[in-house]
């Protein structure tokens, strides 16, 4: 189990999430009818009850994992969240997942505006380089659990090579490769602290947006087909992207734990990528086509929410300013204040 801390509220609905977990009578939190589906508050909220169903927190009961006051404001938070999604990312029934598939497959030459692995390889400093690390914690010191979820949803060919994949995040059987263990030991290179959700506090809403999502996709059958869709998303895109990113690392002496990390998903991503698109995505297709447009908006959610965390750390790290929660990173990996 883990001994993570629950962290600061960030409002009155996760202030009294907060209580609640820490066994206060209040009786159940509401969510606000204005409360938006990005908002700090509600992400946070949404992450906490998350977390019941991955290792949880000090202090709080394993049994308030199926509360049933507790999965009902889940219910409620996440339609507030995937309101504001199916809004933001409109998907026609006639939308062709393979074509969204064949979008992520082209790789622009040179710098691009917005791209977070442009920037760190070509200007990002040591200390972007560790906020980025530190957000991105967040998911992966549990990588690939989230996904695990789908496992017993899909049959076939989708279902033995979405098996196939995940033993190689897992390690391929091995605890020292599996690929959270890959990133803890990437922190522990850069001087950041790999406790699991360690830097919760310090992340900004966008960040748990992004690993929300995966949950949010992953515990509900009714939406596996947008968690294949994110995953395939995941693994298309992750080839190219970590190999700028292990460039950044060596342009800017990192040790060799830090850059194995991203040059293992160079060589794995490259291979999954073939097996997901043509065995996990097409199996699923020729099984349930009824899918197809789930499949296409996990797609879409997946890069919109990338882009809206790519939008907020952007314009503060060219400003030199910190993109994490009022702290920049101490170099023990420490938020201090700023």
């Amino acid at each position: 189990m883990t001994d993570a801390p629950l962290p600061k509220p960030r409002g009155p609905l996760s202030a009294a999430l907060v209580a609640a977990l820490r066994g206060a009578d209040t009786g159940r939190p509401r969510l606000p009818a204005d409360a938006g589906g990005y908002d700090d508050d509600l992400q946070l909220a949404l992450y906490l009850l998350y977390e019941l169903h991955y290792l949880g927190f000090d202090g709080v009961p394993d049994d308030l994992e199926w509360d049933p006051g507790l999965l009902a404001l889940r219910a409620e938070l996440e339609n507030r969240f995937l309101e504001s999604l199916r809004a933001d990312v409109p998907v026609e029934a006639s939308d062709s997942v393979m074509e969204a598939l064949d979008g992520l497959q082209l790789e622009p030459v040179g710098e691009v505006e917005g791209s977070l692995s442009h920037f760190l390889r070509d200007h990002g400093t040591l200390d972007h380089f560790r906020e980025y690390a530190a957000l991105r914690s967040l998911y992966h010191l549990k990588e690939a659990d989230p996904h695990a979820w789908v496992i017993p949803r899909l049959r076939g060919r989708a279902k033995a090579a979405m098996v196939a994949v995940e033993f190689d995040e897992f390690g391929a059987g091995r605890a020292d490769e599996i690929h959270a263990r890959l990133f803890a030991d990437l922190m522990a290179d850069l001087g950041l602290d790999p406790t699991y959700g360690h830097y919760l506090d310090a992340a900004p809403a966008e960040a748990l947006a992004t690993v929300n999502l995966m949950s949010l996709f992953g515990l509900h059958r009714a939406l596996r087909g947008a968690l294949v869709g994110h995953f395939a998303t995941v693994e298309i895109t992750s080839s190219p992207a970590s190999r700028r990113l292990a460039e950044a690392l060596r342009r800017l002496g990192a040790g060799p734990a830090a850059v194995r990390f991203y040059t293992e998903h160079v060589e794995a991503d490259a291979v999954h990528e073939q097996v997901v698109r043509h065995e996990v995505v097409a199996g699923l297709l020729a099984d349930e086509p009824r899918l197809e447009a789930d499949m296409v908006f996990g797609i879409r959610a997946t890069g919109y929410l990338e882009d809206r965390l790519a939008d907020r750390l952007l314009p503060l790290w060219r400003q030199d300013r910190t993109a994490l929660r009022g702290n920049r990173l101490t170099p023990r990996g420490e938020p201090s204040p700023v």
